[in-house]
């Protein structure tokens, strides 16, 4: 069962996600309008925020880094990322 911020694709699950960089740590915080609220602590420069993002969906996830990809959105704060070898997301607060 998948729920408005996530689908089941191609070996894992489809992630719609919110990031919004330059927090003071990074964390979920939520789902708000369909998409998973993350908070990163990292610039939106160079590309920081958006390996900080996979870092840490990664580790939320549970997986390896790789196993996390921005498939949309790589310069916008609204993007659709992909985790392999999960079946579902953890728990969101």
């Amino acid at each position: 069962m998948s729920g408005p911020w996530w689908s089941p694709a191609d070996g894992g699950i489809s992630l719609r996600v919110r990031a919004t960089p330059g927090a003071k740590r990074s964390e979920v915080i939520g789902v708000l309008e369909g998409r998973l609220r993350v908070r990163v602590h990292a610039p939106a420069v160079d590309g920081k925020a958006n390996a900080e993002l996979v870092r840490f969906l990664a580790s939320w996830a549970g997986v390896r880094r790789s196993a996390v990809t921005i498939v949309r959105g790589e310069h916008a704060r609204e993007k659709t990322l992909h985790v392999r070898g999960v079946s579902g997301p953890p728990a969101v607060p």
